[in-house]
């Protein structure tokens, strides 16, 4: 298990690299946490990530228990990207997870 820390770390790495690898999707697989409450590592990349959106450096964030086509933004992604209709996460409500785009 890596500390908070190092989680950060390797989330801003992803980002980057997709950044260079001109990829405007991607999904973190942080986990929900082992003590069923929401983890820390979860916790500490959500904030991250939203603090990215605010700040210009994401387009968006989308939540897993949010990522389902009955939200708009997940809908207006869906509609843009269609081959993400086939995630495995979709509509599952999976709170371990967090859709970037870049």
């Amino acid at each position: 298990m890596p500390r908070v820390d190092e989680a950060l770390a390797v989330m801003q790495r992803a980002v980057a690299t997709a950044r260079t690898e001109r990829r405007d999707v991607i999904k973190f697989i942080h986990g929900y946490g082992s003590s069923g409450e929401g983890g820390d590592i979860r916790i500490a990349v959500q904030k991250r990530l939203r603090e990215m959106e605010s700040t210009g450096e994401l387009r968006a964030c989308i939540f897993g228990e949010d990522w389902s086509p009955s939200d708009a933004r997940t809908w207006a992604l869906l509609k843009a990207r269609p081959e993400l209709k086939s995630d495995p996460h979709l509509g599952k409500r999976n709170l371990g997870i967090t859709v970037v785009v870049i």
